[in-house]
């Protein structure tokens, strides 16, 4: 395998972090011969035995195909798809980056990291309301919102509109300083920070005051019917069965509403049933609707948060085994 010195590089990482990921995942030895006299660029050689060798030197090959198009490589990214060859599938080795769904208002052009995101961004093109659910940090919302600034820019709809439950986990509101807006504001700062990155401060100032952007509590969507909206509601896993009956009803003609939430977070209050589960299980066979769950694999912020996830999952599960033990 031969590469430009400025790739090599970028598929290496610093001090060589993404190479020993790779030697520790399948028990081989990545080496670089660097490129002089006759010889044009540097020469990666791999060394190992049995499917181990193989599965190293194609990982290292669709690596090398994503910095040559200009990816960035991370230890999440890197981890993500060495996970796809251990796996197998010849279906998981297709790129799942290739796909641009918008640019960043700095021009930087916002991708899939993972397989499930590139399904994910495919249902949401293809049904009118789409259901995410999975763990914090597989981009859920930021996805969303990149795909509601798509919509925007090419006007296939008039304006976006997001929205969250505003409710109380662990603070009041009223014991919150300042006026309406400014408590409800905190409950809604994860839109505002994807919006900022997408758009920029200036240009989402000038689509709010528009009228373009809106941003709000689920309440204020209430006796409301939205035509040609792209519309998000986050953390859907705190909203009542009522809320979201009255949320997934204000959708208009050429509108398409994308409904986030991870159910391992639930703030409502004990007993309570959620509007985000029942809908899950309810509209799973109604045409123009899409369903889509995210695991912890597909988180792509820091590694040790996929292994925080998976910590308090299995915990979770031996509570709830305890449980029915000592109920029978």
């Amino acid at each position: 395998m031969t590469k430009s010195s400025e790739d090599t590089s970028a598929l290496f990482g610093a001090f060589d972090s993404n190479i020993r990921l790779i030697e520790n995942a399948f028990d081989v030895r990545v080496s670089n011969r660097r490129g002089g006299g006759d010889r044009e660029g540097d020469e990666i050689v791999i060394s190992g035995e049995g499917e181990g060798l193989s599965l190293a030197h194609r990982t290292l090959e669709y690596l090398g195909r994503m910095t040559g198009a200009g990816e960035v490589l991370d230890t999440g990214t890197v981890e993500y798809v060495i996970s796809l060859f251990k796996d197998g599938g010849e279906d998981r080795e297709r790129s799942f980056s290739e796909d641009v769904i918008c640019l960043t208002n700095r021009g930087k052009p916002i991708k899939a990291k993972t397989i499930a995101q590139k399904r994910y961004v495919d249902m949401i093109r293809d049904n009118t309301v789409i259901l995410g659910l999975g763990p914090a940090g597989t981009g859920k919302t930021f996805l969303a919102v990149a795909m509601a600034v798509e919509a925007l820019r090419e006007k296939a709809v008039d304006r976006i509109i997001l929205t969250r439950p505003a409710v109380e986990a662990g603070e009041r509101l009223g014991f919150l300083p300042g006026d309406l807006q400014s408590k409800i504001d905190p409950y809604l700062r994860p839109l505002y920070d994807a919006l900022f990155e997408l758009l920029g401060p200036e240009n989402y100032q000038r689509h709010k005051e528009r009228g373009t952007i809106e941003i709000a509590p689920l309440a204020y969507m209430r006796g409301r019917t939205l035509d040609s909206s792209f519309i998000i509601l986050d953390e859907a896993q705190n909203t009542t069965p009522e809320q979201m009956k009255m949320f997934l009803t204000r959708l208009g003609y050429g509108s398409k509403a994308v409904v986030t939430g991870d159910m391992s977070q639930t703030d409502l209050p004990s007993g309570q049933k959620s509007g985000l589960a029942i809908a899950s299980s309810i509209l799973k066979d109604i045409s123009g609707i899409g369903i889509f769950s995210f695991t912890s694999r597909d988180v792509v912020r820091h590694p040790l948060v996929r292994r925080i996830i998976d910590a308090y999952d299995k915990y979770d599960k031996g509570i709830s085994v305890k449980k029915e033990r000592e109920q029978k």
